[in-house]
């Protein structure tokens, strides 16, 4: 019987796994001590219990790589804070390569790795040897190493953080299961327990395989799998060093470890074995599943021919254990979307040892100051969508999201599973037309169009991408001629009340109390001025406005408007993206088409760019909004979507005598680049600033009502800002090199930045991307930025570059608005 349950506590923490207890350790050292931990069993017993203990930094993103980081700050702290061992070192981490392209993308995660702070070499295969003397090398191409990379035991180390957790004066109480969470009014209550209740202001799901039912049950989404996760441990090995550094080959699909004088060995599998389809069970605890020799063949193959002496090592233990894993291998933090109170910390995919010190520190902080501490956004609980909770979904996705973790990181790479959820009103007609699919948050999306004896499907290369030639043509359509887009996917809310316009110009930077028919350009900012939502109000009444934003971020701009709107304001959300396709008409001749199909009058006289009408186009009545992601003429068009067919299909039939060509995501982008059209989540973001980005002219300076942010845009106009988005061409081929995210820019030789984005910018025949450029020492002026000496470094390699901070076409922006 547990004893001593309080009736009430600031947060419950519910699961009692390494990341349970980093968050509750966490919370103690901000000072919040009245913490309760709940353990159904006990700690660790899980998925903690059997990790494998490695503890890497680098991570895809800055802020990511930061929070891994800590783990090997916050290690070796541990034991002397609180007397509990945690079996920590750092022996370092070797990552081979067998081919060429797995070393350039070695390369270039090491190029990144150095600009986010973290130690790293490159290595050739001889100097691995050294390094790593029971490595076979004679196939390998080259390597990195990280120095500072390391492991731990996992369940020694969740013993000190709930010890220092217990220090700090939080409550851990195991065998008390959390049964159910009480709610009222869109907030968390109390926990109910086998032993009582606890009442509390704040509640964090951290239960791991568990937590998606549990969500599940107060309507909270999720989504996350189980798949079963094998390792081997072999019998002491009398040539394995002590400080041998943990091995991974992404390409045999293992990591090696050193384990006191033993090797363990373990992988991702390309197709892995999704656990307990049904639903995890209660009692799951210290759970060891079946050994299964013939899935973990490819494994062992791996292993005997990086470490031949494998072949003459006794096998202590074959070990096969659940963890959980995301649709997009990336894990859950934050609060979520469909509460007040309650946050998620889950689905770690295998790297929860590792995150956990980040992943508690940065929520523990989110949940005393009620926001994130950083951009976070890789990693927020409001990027899924419900659809994904389906647990046919997760299993399908599950087969192959776990060997996506050692697969090859390709850009543009595409899921293959669990595909085909959200299609468009005319996915068959786009399909007929050469439409190579790519998918975002569900949706089916047309990324480019194949022709002719073209492959209608990727071939991945950090080269000349293989959408680079049916692109051009798409591009050269935009700029010349006329080109379709899909847009549907596009995030759209209609807002309506007679407080309406008064809480949007509390929310928007901009000034979007205009005339009916107005479409506003706008961001909505957060107290430090940095971007929470990129987005385009229309308004449509005296009292009803329509906000679209972009597809991935639906929920989280749904959350951050109700978020921050007053409370008991006259005004009601309505999300209406499944309601209306869109459908944008682009280019020099899009007035032309679209003229031939309505009798309003299209002129720029009496349509002008920023202004949104409805017209009649067939049958059909459709909103048209003249605003453009491209930089050239043309509309948007919002249809109901039971008209979309029939609009495609009449816009295709008139399209022939104009050049009409539909265009996909990929030209899409590499128009928008080489416009100077930021994307949010990449140019901009919570920690990048409308002053910073280049988009001051989005923000109103006489606004007669304070929006979220304002003080901090007012002092940066007033004393500039340490650090400006620029724009950044290289000569070269398609390619050759290819820009893609956080390449390090170097300024005079000095490190400044990373790029955000690139492409290829048609109109001018380079490659292209944006970056920031960071002072370092005080505010950054336009002419410092254009004044200096640029290079990018692409997998080691450095490239002169130009730096503009106009747009490379149409800097004016005439053809748009003509």
């Amino acid at each position: 019987m547990v004893q001593n349950l309080p009736d009430r506590a600031q947060v419950v923490v519910v699961g009692g796994g390494i990341v349970g207890c980093s968050i509750a350790y966490h919370l103690v050292q901000l000072g919040w001590n009245d913490v309760v931990l709940l353990e159904r069993d006990q700690l660790t017993s899980g998925t903690t219990w059997h990790a494998a203990g490695l503890v890497g930094q680098l991570r895809p993103s800055r802020n990511l790589t930061q929070l891994a980081a800590y783990s090997v700050e916050l290690y070796p702290k541990l034991e002397a804070e609180t007397g509990q061992m945690t079996g920590f070192k750092q022996n370092g981490a070797i990552t081979v390569a067998q081919t060429e392209e797995r070393f350039t993308e070695l390369k270039r995660a090491a190029s990144m790795a150095n600009a986010f702070g973290v130690d790293v070499e490159v290595l050739t295969p001889a100097e691995v040897a050294k390094l790593h003397p029971v490595t076979e090398t004679s196939d390998l191409v080259g390597a990195v190493f990280m120095p500072k990379d390391g492991q731990t035991n996992p369940t020694d180390t969740t013993a000190a953080l709930a010890k220092g957790a217990r220090m700090g004066g939080a409550k851990i109480i195991e065998r008390c299961p959390a049964r159910r969470i009480e709610t009222a009014n869109g907030r968390a209550s109390a926990v109910v327990t086998d032993h009582g209740k606890i009442e509390c202001e704040h509640v964090v799901l951290a239960g791991g395989m568990w937590t998606r039912d549990l969500a599940a049950s107060i309507g909270v989404t999720v989504p996350l799998h189980a798949a079963e996760h094998m390792y081997i441990v072999t019998e002491p090995m009398p040539d394995v060093p002590a400080d041998l550094p943990v091995l991974r080959d992404y390409d045999a699909c293992i990591y090696i470890k050193e384990d006191a004088g033993k090797l363990l060995v373990g992988g991702f599998e390309p197709v892995a074995k999704p656990w307990a389809v049904d639903g995890v069970p209660d009692d799951a605890s210290f759970t060891v599943l079946p050994e299964d020799w013939d899935h973990f063949e490819i494994l062992m193959d791996g292993g005997l021919k990086r470490i031949p002496a494998l072949a003459e090592a006794g096998i202590r233990q074959f070990f096969n254990g659940p963890e959980s894993f995301t649709p997009d291998n990336r894990y859950y933090m934050g609060r979520a979307p469909e509460t007040q109170n309650i946050y998620v910390a889950a689905g770690l995919n295998s790297i929860g040892i590792a995150s956990a010190p980040g992943v508690g520190k940065a929520l523990a902080q989110w949940i005393v100051d009620g926001e994130a501490p950083m951009d976070l956004w890789d990693v927020d609980i409001t990027r899924v969508e419900p659809f994904q909770k389906a647990r046919t979904y997760l299993r399908d996705r599950t087969v192959e999201s776990l060997g996506l973790l050692y697969a090859m990181h390709w850009p543009d790479r595409q899921p293959e599973t669990a595909r085909g959820a959200r299609r468009l009103p005319y996915h068959d007609k786009l399909m007929e037309r050469g439409a190579v699919m790519g998918v975002a948050s569900g949706w089916e999306r047309p990324m480019f169009y194949a022709e002719g004896d073209e492959p209608r499907e990727y071939t991945y290369t950090f080269g000349k991408p293989c959408w680079h030639d049916a692109t051009a043509r798409e591009a050269h359509a935009t700029r010349n001629d006329v080109a379709l887009y899909d847009l549907t996917p596009f995030a759209k809310f209609e807002v309506q009340g007679a407080d309406a316009e008064h809480q949007l110009q509390r929310l928007c930077a901009n000034d979007i109390a205009q005339e009916e028919n107005r479409a506003i350009y706008t961001q909505m900012l957060n107290a430090k001025g940095g971007i929470e939502t990129d987005l385009t109000v229309t308004r449509l009444g005296e009292q009803r406005f329509l906000v679209v934003t972009g597809s991935t971020t639906r929920l989280h701009d749904w959350d951050w408007m109700a978020r921050n709107m007053d409370p008991g304001a006259n005004v009601t959300m309505t999300d209406v993206t499944s309601a209306f396709a869109v459908l944008g008409v682009m280019g020099p001749k899009s007035r032309t088409l679209l003229s031939s199909l309505t009798d309003t009058d299209l002129s720029n006289e009496a349509f002008p760019f920023g202004t949104s009408q409805e017209f009649g186009l067939g049958y059909a009545m459709v909103r048209g909004q003249r605003v453009s992601y491209v930089g050239d003429l043309g509309w948007e068009l919002y249809v109901p979507i039971e008209f979309a067919a029939h609009v495609h299909e009449v816009l295709t039939e008139a399209g022939a005598d104009h050049g009409l060509r539909h265009a996909g995501l990929h030209c899409q982008d590499c128009l928008r680049l080489e416009k100077g059209f930021k994307h949010w989540g990449h140019d901009i973001g919570p920690e990048d600033t409308p002053i910073e980005a280049g988009l001051g002219f989005a923000v109103a300076r006489n606004k007669n009502v304070d929006y979220i942010g304002r003080e901090a845009i007012t002092a940066q106009r007033e004393n500039g800002v340490n650090r400006r988005l620029a724009i950044f061409t290289i000569d070269g081929e398609p390619g050759a090199p290819r820009m893609l995210h956080e390449e390090p820019i170097w300024r005079d030789g000095k490190l400044v930045g990373t790029t955000t984005s690139g492409g290829y910018a048609y109109s001018i025949e380079k490659p292209i991307s944006m970056g920031y450029v960071e002072s370092g020492d005080g505010p950054i002026s336009r002419d410092d930025v254009l004044s200096a000496s640029y290079e990018i470094e692409i997998a080691g390699d450095r490239f002169p570059a130009t730096a503009s901070l106009s747009a490379p076409f149409d800097p004016k922006g005439e053809r748009m608005r003509g």
